[in-house]
């Protein structure tokens, strides 16, 4: 990500929104600390969209309603020393 001091940004607004939107997010610096980073809409959109929870995804696969037939393992497990 490439680093703008804040003066640096406002004299080459132009510029920083033309870097955001090809080579990815931006940050400006205060004194020295990072404060902000610019970004292109695409980014903004695709970070803020709603997302699908694990439940939907779930429902929604393929293999939803398969019948899939699980045994679990009998054997008896180990003894640990706690």
């Amino acid at each position: 990500m490439h680093s703008w001091q804040l003066q640096d940004a406002k004299a080459h607004l132009s510029e920083l929104v033309r870097c955001a939107k090809t080579e990815g997010p931006q940050e400006i610096t205060v004194r020295g600390k990072s404060t902000a980073v610019v970004m292109s809409q695409e980014d903004f959109q695709r970070l803020t969209a709603p997302r699908q929870g694990l439940t939907e995804f779930l429902k929604d696969s393929p293999l939803a309603g398969l019948d899939l037939d699980v045994e679990r393992d009998k054997s008896p497990a180990r003894d640990v020393d706690l």
